[in-house]
């Protein structure tokens, strides 16, 4: 099958890269070092010649929601009507917990990306993951001034992105997603864990004299869900490990 990835060099997406080709698929990568822009639509119509699958793991680093709206919404206009004129058949997304409960920010942005994509003319299966295990050294480059590193109060369920990256390959290699909307999955990892925690176990594993403090954003009209478990998955979710600490000590 043909399957064209979206933020193929991303942190999900060169894992659905790597797995599908290893499946036997014929991979479309689809990112600027491939010559092919979501937002400008450069090169897109020409990748999505005779692919039949989209997985769109693209994503926007700046956690500004304004920002953040803009490419959702931009690249899921341009993979929906480049998508359309191919052929393509369905387009499988990968998106966020929770984002459902949240009012602003980064969360806002992803609830836009999803109603842009179920209201395309492709039909969109959503898959939902939790906080990936790569995102707490994310967060803690945010958050360090000098020998303190401040990490966010939340309570989250951090999952393996390689995790998330085979779900979404047995999603677009299965059934095309449906003409009506479909209910939306989740993949979370095996259990309930403190940011602020993790980042500690990340921060000692590294060694030096860094201190990590959690912190509240009274600013923040969503701190109390971030801190309440509003990102955790709900009772139907797919549970994958490794945990954070298993992950942990398998990285160099």
């Amino acid at each position: 099958m043909k399957i064209a990835v979206a933020g193929a060099t991303g942190r999900v997406g060169r894992h659905v890269v790597q797995l599908l080709k290893k499946d036997g698929h014929d991979v479309v990568a689809i990112s600027r070092s491939a010559g092919v822009d979501v937002i400008t639509g450069k090169g897109l119509g020409e990748a999505l010649a005779a692919v039949k699958i989209i997985v769109d793991a693209a994503s926007e680093p700046s956690p500004e929601q304004k920002a953040a709206t803009e490419f959702f919404t931009t690249a899921t206009r341009n993979l929906q009507k480049a998508g359309e004129k191919a052929g393509v058949q369905g387009i499988v997304v990968v998106s966020i917990i929770g984002i459902d409960r949240f009012t602003a920010g980064y969360m806002a942005a992803k609830q836009a990306h999803e109603k842009a994509m179920r209201g395309g003319p492709i039909p969109a299966r959503i898959l939902r993951a939790a906080q990936f295990h790569e995102f707490v050294a994310q967060i803690m480059e945010w958050g360090k001034q000098s020998e303190v590193i401040y990490v966010p109060k939340m309570r989250t369920q951090l999952v393996a992105a390689r995790s998330v990256a085979e779900t979404l390959v047995e999603l677009a290699t299965g059934p095309a997603p449906g003409t009506t909307a479909e209910p939306i999955l989740e993949i979370a990892g095996p259990r309930a864990e403190n940011l602020v925690d993790m980042a500690m176990l990340l921060a000692a594993k590294r060694g030096g004299t860094v201190r990590v403090e959690g912190v509240s954003n009274s600013d923040d009209p969503d701190q109390a869900l971030y801190e309440g478990g509003a990102l955790l998955p709900g009772p139907k979710a797919t549970l994958a490990g490794p945990t954070f600490e298993e992950w942990l000590a398998s990285t160099s």
